[in-house]
Order: C-alpha cells, then structure tokens, then sequence
C-alpha cells in the first residue's frame, strides 16, 4: 500500500527526529541504532477523544466536557462544582496556548473562574480561526471548547507509548521532567530522558513498567500505581493501532492522586480497516483542503514549498522524483502518489489538486506502469489539460506498461505536454521551465505570452 511520507509536516515524528538523537546519544547501549526516516500516514485526534481514550482505559484524567457552544460551556463548568476552571480550544496544532485567534482574542488555553466567564471565553474561541506556530498564518478552525477542571500539580512527569523503526518496534519513553517540551529536555538534558523498547511480540513486561518508573524516581505505592498505568497505555497503544499516545504532564495533584494532564495520540491510517469506529471521530476541518480532497480518490498528498509540481506512482519513486528535483535546483511543490490503480479520472482529480497551488510553475509526471498503465496517465493528463484549461508546462516521463500508446495519445492530443524518457532530463527541463514561468510571472506578463515564453523553450530544448 502507498504511504505518505510525513517527514515535510510539524507531527511527532519530527518531535521524535529532535529527541531520538539525544536519548541515542546518552543511553542506547547499540550506538549503531539511529532514527531512520519512515513513510507514515496517521490520524490525530482531538485532546478530548485523547481523554475519553485514556479513562476507558482505566487512565485518570481530570472532569472534563466537550461544548460546541456557549450555552453548553456555562453548564459544563457549572457540573464541574469548581471555580477552577480550564478552556481548551480543540485545534489540532501545538502552541494553543501561546497562540491567538483571528478575533483579537490571546490563548487557546485559557483559565476562568465561573460559567458565566466560561460561556464569554468559549464564545470568542468557537468558530474562529486559532493561529499558533504550526498552523501558519492561515490558522486552523476551532469548532469546540474542551471545559475541565484546573489541577495544581506539585510534580508532573513524562510517559510516552510510540512505534518507532530506531528502536525496531515500540518503544516506552519517559522522564521526570514533564510539563515541558520533550524537546527542550532532549536538547538540554538527555540523561533526564529513559527509554524502554518493547518486544512486541511479547508485550510490555511488569518487570519493564517497573523499571521505567522506578528510573523517573517513583517509589512505593506511586511506582506500583505508575507502573500498572505504562501497562495499560501499552494495551490501549496496541488496541487501538496507535504509532503515538503522549501523557505530558502526568502529574500528582495536591492530594496525592495522579492524572493525565494532557495526551496525544496519533494513529496509523494502514489499520483503517478494523479500527472503522475510531477513523470515523477523524476531524477534516483540520486538515489540508488540498489533502482531503486528494483522499476522496485514494491519493497521497501532501503539500510543500517548492514551484514544481509533481505526480508519481509509488512512495519510494515520489520520493527520488523530488530529491532529482532538488538536484538540478529546484524545490518540488507536493508529495503526490496516485498509487497503482488510479484510473484516468483520478489523474485528472491529481492535476486539479496540483494546479490549485498558486506557487506551482511546472508540472512533472514520473509514472513506472507496473500495475498501471502509461496510457490510461496518458488520458488521464490528456483530459486534465483541456478540461482546467491548464497553461504552465507538462513535462510527462512514462516508462513500462503500454508506454508506445500513451506517447502516441500525447502525441495526437495536440496540448503541449512533452514527453521525455529519460529521468534527470525530465527533471532538469521541469526546473529550467519552472524558473521560466517565475520570471514571467514575476514581470506580470499575461498568460499568452507566458505560455509563448514556455512553448519556445520547449521547442528549443
């Protein structure tokens, strides 16, 4: 099955690319093991489904509801009977509460005293735009409030459950500095972080749990307690086809009681079929528009920076198709694999995807035809080209099954879309074009005489 290479996106595994390095560097008893770059496509999940997750799992967290409007925040902090109340607005983005709102309003994680502050705060949270370091200046739509009681923690610690290839499998990671950002810990402090892998054909160990507990400075009853909470966050991560759950903080309340202050858990897209119930709470409000749509038609996609355009068959072919990109000088604009069984409306749903980034200047098609065939991409781009009206340069390199009709499709169709057989040309031609464009564009030269500049380049080459 394709996959998404995530390694362009702000998600854990970029978390865990700053971290690994450190925990490597101070206590892998195999200095060989270093963090391999994965293929990975995952559900987030909002804090709230994180919370109900964990307290099914028999994981403490604080009282807590989930309001989609005012009138639902007053009388979830009015059942909390606490004038301690914390609001936190559900975007899926890190930094909430540093962040602000396209309305003014600073913090999407903010502290009220009553439900009546709760109904006014939650009232400038929901439907608004919330942007924080992650989101960009586009910001992410905040669609409800989570409502909980405030704790006062007088000890917060990390524990985190993830299936990492560094380690060949899942692996505990933990540390007695909790509260703050795991990487800031790695970077100043990477003695302070333990990890524990696990066999997963055997499953995470008492002996283990204990260890790991007993390393972060927990004794008695506390360690036994902890422990017992490593072992069911390793059933939930196993249950649930989880690639990360995150507890940071896991606190000791004033009381003496422990908690999951906040959690992350993120999911593996691969397990859609047999965990149907969890995909179904996925939130596409935040997520790409560009990406959702590209998955009604079973594509990968993923957005990035560059100018070039790019569709491909297959990861491992999409990921070299951007490196050679890179190579000549040029940045690709998008991670796109339509997969072995794409049909001709799907390309023509992959260009459309494509050329509704703007940055775009050129487009690059590099399809092997195992599975697929050359000439049903042929028709496929044939179609996109002359239904989008589709101006800036094609450049098709096709290889494999029926490539002699698909070069004789693109032939007859009369567009200007030109085919190459060799892969480094094709992407040196795709970046010479694509800094055509830029340049024309930039001196605001109309269509006609952009597209003229490119035909002659084209013709030249």
């Amino acid at each position: 099955m394709a996959t998404i290479l995530r390694s362009v996106s702000a998600t854990f595994s970029d978390k865990f690319l700053r971290i690994i390095p450190y925990i490597s560097g101070a206590t892998v008893q195999h200095p060989h093991w270093k963090l391999q770059c994965q293929q990975c496509r995952h559900l987030n999940v909002h804090e709230h489904i994180s919370y109900s997750f964990l307290k099914e799992g028999g994981i403490g967290v604080p009282k807590f509801g989930v309001a989609k409007n005012k009138n639902e925040a007053a009388e979830i902090a009015a059942s909390l009977k606490t004038k301690d109340i914390v609001l936190k607005a559900q975007v899926l983005a890190g930094g909430r509460g540093v962040g602000s709102f396209k309305n003014g309003l600073k913090g999407g994680v903010r502290m009220v005293y009553s439900p009546e502050e709760a109904s006014d705060i939650s009232d400038k949270m929901i439907g608004q735009y919330l942007i924080t370091k992650q989101t960009g200046s586009k910001g992410r739509i905040c669609n409800a409030v989570m409502v909980t009681e405030r704790k006062f923690p007088r000890k917060e610690y990390y524990f985190a459950v993830m299936l990492e290839r560094a380690f060949q499998g899942p692996v505990i990671i933990a540390s007695a500095q909790g509260g703050v950002s795991i990487e800031d810990v790695a970077a100043e402090n990477p003695e302070a972080i333990i990890y524990e892998p696990v066999d997963i054909n055997k499953g995470i160990q008492k002996d283990q749990a204990l260890n790991v507990v007993t390393k972060v400075g927990m004794t008695g009853t506390t360690k036994e307690n902890t422990a017992e909470m490593l072992m069911k966050m390793y059933e939930m991560f196993i249950k649930k086809d989880a690639l990360l759950i995150e507890i940071n903080p896991y606190a000791e309340d004033a009381d003496g009681s422990y908690f999951a202050l906040d959690c992350k858990m993120r999911f593996d897209d691969n397990a859609f079929f047999r965990q149907k119930d969890l995909f179904a709470l996925r939130d596409w409000s935040q997520e790409d528009e560009k990406e959702v749509a590209a998955a009604k038609f079973d594509l990968n996609y993923i957005a990035l920076d560059g100018n070039i355009g790019c569709m491909v068959n297959g990861a491992g072919l999409a990921m070299a198709t951007m490196d050679i990109i890179k190579l000549h000088g040029g940045e690709p604009a998008n991670f796109l694999d339509v997969g072995g069984g794409a049909t001709a409306q799907a390309v023509k749903e992959a260009f459309k995807i494509i050329t509704a980034d703007p940055k775009v200047h050129a487009i690059l098609v590099n399809i092997f035809g195992g599975i697929m065939r050359c000439d049903v991409i042929a028709e496929g781009i044939i179609a996109a080209t002359k239904e989008l009206n589709i101006k800036m340069p094609i450049v098709c390199r096709l290889q494999g099954t029926n490539v002699d009709d698909a070069k004789v499709l693109i032939a007859n169709s009369g567009m200007k879309i030109l085919p190459i057989d060799n892969l480094d040309e094709a992407a040196r031609l795709a970046v010479k074009l694509s800094n055509i464009v830029k340049l024309a564009r930039s001196a605001k030269l109309d269509s006609m005489l952009c597209h003229a500049s490119v035909c002659h380049s084209i013709d030249s080459a």
